[in-house]
């Protein structure tokens, strides 16, 4: 057996529906199930979804206050007041500042922009940044991607006499600022026909109304925000990523060529995954290590050179934080499994003295991964007696939900179910440790700890072809609520498996159905090659590919989990002795002996009592040598359930190849000996050997059998036949007996093909149990 390591939930979909589905809407039967998985029944839909037929942006009047925000601009506009864009520093916030910047300036508002610096001022609007805008002129601010939860700053802005304007998409909080207004697609009075914009998608609507119409040379900054905030890709966020990826592609944007450049990307391919990993960490970076102005004038500029160098300053910035990452992720883990292991601490809460607080998400983003548990991670500043942090959450844990009834102890907080931000005072931290322990302690089951896939359905290998995985691919762009798809592949054949890469540290494997094979890629997956015995049959989940090689374009699946079902065999017959490869073993492991042993590690089974009696259901069995008989075997396993065996059966002296005399042999030596009378086997026996072409074991082993049986005497080497002898069978001879036992048990495990072997493994498992702790 092998296990999965996470937890496999797989839709369920009717295939003959399916079938249907996929001829109606024009597509392929697996496409098809993918939809149907996803609630997407009906063919209208289906068509917009996959091929953008009748699909329009909403009204952007359709969005709470939006009236009163557009009025408010436009009067700016008329008295020449200038406008400031407050906005965030990360990549939804530095794109919304620059959607909703260069929306004002186009419809005629002298206006700029200001993104707070995360560590001397913290997230969000905050009064001194207010009280400074107003010292310079400064009647109307509008924020972008922040200010749902400042309702302090709202009323300081009022006190000193700034209109405004709010356009965020985070949580709205109990109470709602007092703000000229706020645009929000989850307003709690709004009814927005779409609720999970990023922050950009707000702005893009604030920059659609004052346009008059869909700004489509903005698309390419919508897009960045959009996939970079991790918001849900249906819906209108869908077509925003979806046309934005487009206009990426084609974008004259001196900031994006730049990037590109500075990163080898080409162009004309940028995907949702180069938005995600490429374009969107690189503008994060300049607010994670300090100002995020850097990225906000790359967005913003015109000039290619100044683009280039910003490019290049941003891309030295993300270098810069990848160390800090892997050094401050190094320093929790150290701390998690010292102070707070994961199986007494259902929540991670970790802390220090000078980690970076622009970079503690990524830090718990790789905790969560690591121990699968909802981690904080907080950057300590002792002169302020503050800590700064970041929350990272897994399925079935409302983060959000579970900081709100901590408010007391939280002075600023927000975010989501998955994911949030905090300052809180030092004081507090082992408080906030507690409360979140006691609520995850309520709310979370075992079971939950382990992570789950959702998986898309299953498939055959005859159902993966290159234009069944090109029909696949138009449900791109994919990211939250809209996941590349996986599938399930069950019980296929190894048609190879090879360990790859400088480490070893990756998988390249082929798995067969019906003579049919697929590639696979497993990266991280190299240490499979050693749990998985060849001829087992394996069920893999992974995600559909196309791999394009010297002009050749095959299917291939990158694998993410894999799992056996039945009781493995690994065939360590004839190899090295034990001790090079036991400690390979995955635990937990039992090694089985029929001999003395002076390890007490290893379990001596003298009887079938108590191979009958040993534990191994679910252990990794290893069989160091051969028991007496096969009913030794057959207490062991009968009725029980190993997760693999590792069969060994090392033997001192081989009765096989020592051979086992026939009995045409038997009756030519006594026929020899009845003719002597007297025979000298210490003198003659090894003549007589080389004459018959034997070996000489046989000749001695023959003799003793004789003996057992009273047909001969020996004395001092000397073989006298006794003539007056009963007649009696060979069987009859303890050592006949156990030789042809040993000789015929060696024949079937030691010499038997792996597959025979694999046979009568499952033929021991399925034997009744007669004695023992089942009898």
């Amino acid at each position: 057996m092998l296990k999965p390591k996470m937890r496999w939930s797989v839709k369920e979909v009717d295939q003959v529906k399916s079938k249907a589905f996929a001829e109606e809407v024009g597509t392929s039967p697996l496409a098809a199930s993918l939809l149907l998985g996803r609630g997407i029944t009906d063919v209208h839909d289906a068509k917009a979804f996959l091929f953008d037929e009748e699909t329009e942006l909403h009204d952007p009047y359709l969005l709470k206050d939006m009236d009163k925000a557009i009025h408010r601009i436009q009067q700016a506009k008329e008295q020449e007041e200038p406008v400031l864009v407050f906005g965030d520093y990360d990549a939804d916030g530095v794109s919304s500042t620059s959607v909703m910047l260069t929306a004002l300036r186009d419809f005629g508002v002298t206006a700029d922009y200001y993104i707070p610096n995360r560590f001397t001022e913290g997230y969000g609007p905050n009064e001194p940044a207010f009280r400074h805008a107003k010292e310079q002129g400064f009647g109307l601010i509008i924020t972008v991607d922040t200010g749902i939860s400042g309702v302090h700053e709202a009323s300081v802005a009022k006190e000193i006499g700034i209109d405004l304007i709010i356009t965020d998409h985070h949580e709205p909080g109990p109470e709602l600022p007092d703000a000229l207004a706020i645009i929000h697609p989850n307003h709690p009075d709004g009814s927005y026909p779409f609720k999970y914009l990023a922050g950009v998608g707000v702005a893009f609507k604030v920059a659609q109304a004052l346009y008059g119409h869909v700004p489509e040379h903005l698309l390419d900054l919508a897009a960045i925000g959009t996939i970079a905030d991790l918001v849900p890709l249906n819906g209108e966020n869908r077509l925003l990523a979806k046309k934005g990826i487009r206009a990426l592609r084609q974008s004259e944007r001196a900031g994006i060529v730049a990037l590109c450049k500075q990163t080898g990307t080409e162009q004309s391919s940028i995907n949702e995954e180069t938005v995600g990993f490429m374009i969107g960490p690189r503008i994060n970076a300049a607010g994670r290590l300090d100002d995020a102005g850097p990225a906000a004038e790359l967005m913003l500029t015109e000039d290619a050179e100044e683009a280039l160098m910003l490019a290049e300053e941003i891309d030295a910035m993300n270098k810069e934080r990848q160390t800090i990452v892997n050094e401050m992720a190094k320093e929790a883990i150290d701390i998690v499994t010292r102070d707070y292991p994961p199986e007494d601490y259902p929540v991670i809460i970790v802390g220090k003295e000078g980690w970076n607080p622009g970079v503690v998400g990524i830090v718990a983003s790789r905790l969560t991964d690591m121990f699968y548990r909802p981690a904080i991670v907080l950057g300590f500043d002792s002169e302020k007696g503050i800590a700064k942090g970041s929350a990272r959450s897994i399925k079935g844990f409302d983060l959000f939900k579970s900081l709100s009834t901590c408010r007391d102890i939280l002075p600023h907080f927000g975010g989501h179910p998955m994911a949030a931000g905090m300052t809180l005072s030092i004081q507090d931290v082992d408080e906030l440790r507690a409360r979140m322990v006691k609520i995850a302690n309520e709310t979370l089951t075992e079971e939950d700890f382990t992570p789950i896939v959702q998986i898309d359905g299953e498939a055959s290998v005859n159902d993966i072809s290159v234009q069944s995985i090109e029909a696949l691919q138009k449900l791109a762009p994919f990211g939250m609520n809209n996941p590349k798809p996986l599938f399930v592949i069950r019980d296929a054949q190894i048609a190879s498996m090879k360990k790859i890469g400088a480490n070893q540290t990756h998988l390249k494997a082929a798995f067969e159905q019906d003579g049919k094979t697929i590639d696979s890629v497993g990266f991280g997956m190299g240490d499979y090659a050693d749990q998985i015995a060849k001829t087992a049959q394996v069920s893999v989940v992974g995600e559909l590919s196309i791999n394009e090689w010297n002009n050749m374009r095959r299917p291939q699946m990158m694998l993410r989990d894999m799992k056996v079902d039945e009781c493995q065999l690994f065939d360590m017959r004839g190899g090295k002795s034990h001790l090079h490869w036991f400690k390979d073993v995955p635990e937990p492991k039992r090694a089985l002996s029929f001999e003395k042993t002076a390890d007490p590690s290893i379990v001596w089974l003298q009887s079938e009592e108590e191979a009958a009696e040993v534990e191994i259901d679910h252990q990794n069995v290893v069989l160091l040598n051969l028991p007496e008989n096969e009913l030794f075997m057959k207490a062991l396993f009968a009725g029980k359930e190993p997760a693999r065996v590792y069969a060994h059966f090392r033997t001192e002296e081989s009765h096989f190849f020592s051979a086992m005399p026939t009995r045409e042999q038997f009756k030519w030596y006594y026929g020899f000996l009845l003719k002597k009378g007297v025979f000298d086997i210490k003198q003659h026996g090894e003549l007589l050997a080389k004459k018959q072409r034997w070996p000489y074991e046989s000749i001695r082993f023959m003799s003793k059998v004789f003996f057992e049986l009273g047909f001969v005497k020996l004395n001092d080497g000397k073989i006298e036949v006794q003539k007056d002898a009963d007649k009696r069978d060979l069987s009859e001879s303890p050592a006949y007996v156990r030789k042809q036992t040993q000789f015929d048990l060696e024949q079937k495990l030691v010499y038997s093909s792996y597959r025979e072997l694999k046979a009568i493994l499952d033929g021991w498992m399925q034997e009744p149990v007669h004695i023992g702790r089942n009898k």
